[in-house]
């Protein structure tokens, strides 16, 4: 069983940053694929990025060249660095854990709001 945690969601202008924070406690973190999904109201869970176990890295092209994963192994987190945001990415952002051999988890989310 995998409990993850988000923090460092809200309120941000456009063109702003911010940086989540995902922290996960229970199995091997080290092993598993970790990635960031966002809903927007009235829309369905997007994926944002993920992380494989390897540093290998995978991000939507709504997002690309502005959001960037990371992940410290050592203190079993995994970071969204959002920059440049628009109106378009206020949304809930949830932290995902994928585990060998086919396992999933989710955070409880944390609200991110790019407005003026």
């Amino acid at each position: 069983q995998v409990q993850l945690v988000e923090s460092g969601g809200g309120l941000v202008q456009p063109g702003g940053s911010l940086r989540l924070s995902c922290t996960a406690s229970g199995g091997i973190f080290s092993a598993n694929t970790m990635g960031w999904y966002r809903q927007a109201p009235g829309k369905g869970r997007e994926l944002v990025a993920t992380i494989s176990s390897g540093g290998g890295t995978n991000a939507a092209n709504s997002v690309k060249g502005r959001f960037g994963i990371s992940r410290d192994n050592a203190k079993k987190m995994v970071y969204l660095q959002m920059n440049n945001l628009k109106p378009e990415d206020t949304a809930v952002y949830y932290c995902n854990a994928k585990t060998p051999p086919g396992g999933e988890f989710w955070g409880q989310g944390t609200q991110v709001t790019v407005s003026s």
